[in-house]
């Protein structure tokens, strides 16, 4: 399969840019030029203008892999989004002689295992799990890409359900950027937020290094120069070290 991509150009260091869940290579329209190196983006199967496939973790990377050597990217640091970020983990796995990779609040779902919520009591995380879930369900009824299919698939996929595991085997330099801010929710659903960015904190590897940035999940659009000094500055002390 063929991905959709847009090479932003640039000289320096690769990048290899990765959306999040229901996005597409446009997301990097605004950071992109400001990275230090040349930047890539692709549009993930079954999204953007990539063709539709049933998702497989394996099968996705083949393609990201093959459309990095189509456009010569030698080496690339990955820089992902939301689902992006653990394909970047899955990546730093896969090449352990990658200079670096970026997870950009892709760690767990928000709808994640009970035991990854912090100081909240048992049937407050149960409630508060049913009511966000019915909440996710009313909104993905709107959304049109990607296929149902994958959207199910990737709402119980163990690697998105808690990405921490992956992260945890990662031997590359892998900087995670963590929101501070909670994603529009309904007011009494926000202790559920703040608990399960506790128990982030509290489970978080040690080989990780977290970077915390005054921003919601959706910090590539919304905060696009920020992010993309911390990336430059991450990526420049690896190559200069």
């Amino acid at each position: 399969m063929k991905l959709a991509a847009t090479d932003f150009g640039g000289d320096g260091p690769s990048f290899l840019l990765l959306h999040g869940l229901g996005g597409s290579r446009a997301t990097w329209e605004t950071l992109a030029p400001q990275l230090h190196g040349r930047a890539l983006a692709v549009d993930l199967r079954g999204h953007g203008e990539s063709p539709d496939a049933p998702w497989e973790w394996e099968a996705v990377l083949d393609e990201i892999e093959a459309t990095a050597v189509h456009f010569g990217l030698e080496n690339p640091v990955v820089v992902g989004q939301s689902l992006g970020g653990v394909l970047a983990g899955l990546w730093a796995l896969r090449h352990p002689d990658c200079p670096a990779a970026v997870s950009l609040d892709g760690h767990r779902s928000a709808t994640t295992r009970p035991e990854n919520y912090e100081g909240l009591a048992p049937e407050a995380v149960a409630d508060g799990l049913a009511r966000l879930n019915a909440l996710f369900d009313a909104q993905l009824e709107m959304i049109t890409r990607p296929s149902r299919e994958i959207l199910s698939f990737l709402r119980t996929s163990p690697e998105l359900l808690d990405a921490l595991p992956i992260f945890a085997r990662v031997t590359v330099p892998f900087l995670l950027v963590l929101a501070t801010e909670n994603m529009p929710v309904p007011p009494d659903l926000l202790p559920l937020m703040d608990a399960h960015r506790a128990g982030l904190r509290r489970d978080l590897p040690a080989n990780v290094i977290v970077q915390e940035i005054e921003a919601t999940h959706g910090l590539v659009s919304t905060h696009p120069d920020q992010v993309a000094a911390i990336v430059n500055h991450f990526v420049s002390n690896r190559f200069n070290a």
